[in-house]
C-alpha cells in the first residue's frame, strides 16, 4: 500500500469504497478460540455485520468445510438471511477464485477482513491481497486466534505487509463521519445500542435525558 493510502483524509474508510469480508466465523473456529472471549467476537462480528448492512456495503460471508467445521453462526447469517456463504477447502481465502471474483465485482478497492483464525484464515487473505493492490483492514476485535501470541503476531506480520489493523466501532465510525448525515444515524445508533457495549448503554442514557422533559423550578 503506497503513503497516499496510509496518511491524510483519503486513508479513512468510506462506505462507498469499501467491501467486507467475513470468513469462517464457524463453531469449530470457535471451539479452538482463546485469544479472546469468544461471546465477544460474536458480538463484534455481528455489530461489524449490521453496521455494513447500514451503511449499503457489499459484504461476503464464507465458511471452510461446513459440512465438517459447522454453519457460519446464526447472528451473521441472520443479518443476511438470503446470501449462501461461500464455502471453501482453501485455507487461504484468496486462493478461492469465488470470493476474489465477488469482491472484484463490487469494484471497490478498500477491503475489511474479519475472521477465525487471526494467525491463518485472516492473515493469509489480507497479506495476499494487499499485494495485489487492494487497500487492507483486518478488524483485529471481530477475529481471534488459537492463542493470544497467534492472534498478535499475525496482526504484526499483517502490518509489516502493509495491511492496517482496526476495530469494528472504528470501521462504523469512519463511514458515518459526521453525526449530521442523518440517511445513516438511526441504522448507526441501532448497531451501538445493540453491541456497542458501554458506548451503547451512555448512548440510550443520553437520549433518555434528552428525551426527559426539566423539572419545574429547576432553574434550568
Amino acid at each position: 500500500m503506497g503513503k497516499e493510502a496510509t496518511s491524510g483524509l483519503q486513508a479513512l474508510l468510506t462506505p462507498e469504497e469499501s467491501v467486507v469480508v467475513l470468513i469462517d466465523h464457524q463453531p469449530f473456529q470457535f471451539a479452538n478460540l482463546h485469544s479472546h472471549e469468544p461471546t465477544v467476537i460474536v458480538n463484534n462480528a455481528v455489530g461489524l455485520a449490521k453496521a455494513a448492512k447500514a451503511f449499503d456495503v457489499p459484504t461476503i460471508l464464507t465458511t471452510v468445510l461446513e459440512e465438517r467445521g459447522g454453519y457460519i453462526i446464526k447472528g451473521l447469517q441472520d443479518v443476511f438471511p438470503d446470501q449462501k456463504p461461500i464455502n471453501r477447502t482453501f485455507i487461504n481465502t484468496w486462493e478461492d477464485e469465488r470470493v476474489v471474483d465477488a469482491v472484484k465485482a463490487t469494484g471497490r478497492k478498500k477491503l475489511i477482513i474479519a475472521g477465525l483464525w487471526t494467525e491463518m484464515c485472516v492473515a493469509m487473505p489480507a497479506i495476499q491481497a494487499a499485494g495485489e493492490g487492494f487497500e487492507v483492514f483486518a478488524v483485529t476485535d471481530a477475529s481471534g486466534g488459537a492463542s493470544a501470541e497467534a492472534h498478535d503476531m499475525a496482526v504484526r506480520r499483517m502490518v509489516q505487509a502493509g495491511v492496517v489493523p482496526i476495530t469494528w466501532m472504528a470501521v462504523a465510525g469512519e463511514w458515518q463521519r459526521d453525526w449530521a448525515r442523518e440517511k445513516t444515524f438511526p441504522g448507526m445508533t441501532d448497531v451501538l445500542l445493540q453491541h456497542g457495549g458501554g458506548t451503547g448503554i451512555a448512548f440510550s442514557w443520553e437520549t433518555q435525558l434528552l428525551a426527559t422533559p426539566t423539572p419545574a423550578g429547576s432553574g434550568v
